[in-house]
């Protein structure tokens, strides 16, 4: 069992950075607002960094090693997306129908924390849509016997204004055909062209868990 904990400092460098260009930049913020950015930094329970316990090697971070990303390596990629003119929308977009008494709860949470997130960009509600008219592939899942929708290929939703369409489902997602199960927290990174939506997202929330998944495409 191993116990994965950063110390503040270490997580303050990658918050920061350590280009004189983007410290500088982060010093003309007030107290106020390094403060607001910093808090979280530090252990107790306000902390969004909190140890994780890594219980053996087929757990997730060490069966699945992924690059880490701090600001500085986020701030410099040349596919980094950007709301540019005439595409600073972000719509949200049901795939599948629910109860109308659950979705319009879950939605409009979902809605307000993309509205406060995305600061300054608008959010919108598209009208639920059918699997079929997202393009996607699916497949019946030979373990669970549950529909399952491939989560990284190019969708045929579309709207013109927008910076990212964000797909909402009670379905299971794969992102690959070789996976034979559901992933709680993926995240691909694949550029698009200016002729298409900024991003896509399918997130499915998970009852039993209290959890939900997520996979985006920039």
């Amino acid at each position: 069992m191993q116990v994965i904990q950063h110390p503040a400092e270490t997580l303050r460098t990658a918050l920061v950075s350590s280009r004189c260009d983007l410290t500088d930049r982060y010093h003309k913020y007030s107290r106020k607002e390094q403060r607001l950015l910093e808090e979280c930094l530090y252990l107790g329970d306000g902390s969004l960094f909190r140890p994780i316990t890594v219980h053996s090697d087929s757990d997730w971070i060490h069966s699945h090693p992924e690059d880490p990303q701090d600001f500085q390596r986020f701030y410099s990629n040349p596919y980094r997306s950007k709301p540019i003119k005439g595409h600073g929308t972000i719509y949200l977009q049901i795939i599948s129908r629910w109860a109308e008494a659950e979705t319009g709860q879950y939605v409009r949470w979902l809605r307000d924390y993309c509205q406060a997130f995305y600061y300054r960009m608008v959010v919108k509600l598209l009208p639920p849509v059918t699997v079929a008219a997202t393009g996607c592939a699916f497949r019946v899942s030979s373990s669970s016997h549950n529909l399952q929708i491939h989560a990284v290929e190019r969708n045929q939703l579309t709207t013109p204004d927008a910076f990212g369409i964000m797909g909402i489902t009670m379905i299971e997602l794969y992102p690959e055909d070789s996976w034979n199960f559901v992933t709680t927290n993926w995240t691909v990174d694949l550029s698009s062209s200016f002729n298409h939506p900024r991003g896509y997202m399918l997130l499915k929330t998970n009852e039993e868990m209290g959890e939900a998944g997520h996979f985006i495409q920039k």
